[in-house]
């Protein structure tokens, strides 16, 4: 009987290994680019190897979602590189529990990696074509839980305020106002600042006695964040 429920027990996992061709590639990932440069923690590095991220871009670039490199995902927007999305993730210092926002969800990667770690994701996104097709794939994979929107990321998602931490994909000329506002005492705002097409800085910002405080910083390049205003000219 026990060797019966083991083959029974194997026989049931064999669908879902055959169905997710990209397993190997993800582990190699995980243990090239993100182990081997300097992410660290293990949650971070236990949820990139979950989330399929060939899933979150389109068909014909399945092949490529594991190298480290952003990919178009249409509409002028790119899903950034594995190894950003891990070290921003790291920064970002993700508990259980905690209620993070994410400003500019793309194809909803980053929401998934940081539905790994809580289950109070909240993410905003000014294109309503990517919102749509990010929230129905989020929910096709498991992660219904995460809240999707259409608005302005410079505007934040004050009705759902105070955040533990924010975390931007896009490039501002400063840290918005309006997130350092709906960032809690002691949260962590991770943003690229800088011109657009230019090199830009990733900051980690820690809001202390009120204000923002850097923490870190890393030489990136991100697609700008645009106003909702913008949009409507």
């Amino acid at each position: 009987m026990l060797l019966l429920a083991v083959i029974l027990s194997l026989w049931a996992a064999a669908p879902l290994r055959a169905a997710d061709p990209y397993t190997a590639d993800r582990e190699r990932m995980v243990a090239r680019q993100l182990k081997g440069r300097d992410i660290t923690d293990p949650r971070v590095l236990a949820a990139m190897g979950r989330v399929p991220r060939h899933r979150f871009v389109p068909e014909h670039l399945a092949p490529l979602a594991y190298s480290d490199m952003p990919l178009p995902i249409g509409s002028g927007q790119t899903i950034s590189q594995p190894y950003i999305v891990a070290l921003m993730t790291q920064w970002a210092e993700v508990k259980t529990g905690d209620k993070v926002l994410e400003v500019g969800t793309g194809s909803g990667y980053q929401a998934a990696v940081l539905a790994e770690l809580t289950g109070r994701v909240y993410s905003i996104e000014l294109l309503p074509e990517l919102a749509r097709a990010a929230a129905t794939r989020l929910q096709e994979l498991g992660y219904g839980a995460v809240r999707v929107r259409t608005g302005d990321g410079y505007a934040g998602w004050p009705e759902e305020a105070p955040f533990d931490a924010i975390l931007v994909t896009a490039a501002a000329p400063e840290p918005p106002p309006a997130l350092a506002a709906q960032l809690k005492e002691g949260g962590r705002l991770v943003v690229p600042v800088g011109p657009r097409r230019q090199v830009q800085q990733l900051l980690l910002l820690r809001k202390k006695s009120g204000k923002l405080v850097e923490d870190k910083r890393l030489p990136v390049m991100f697609v700008p964040l645009v106003p909702g205003s913008e949009t409507k000219k």
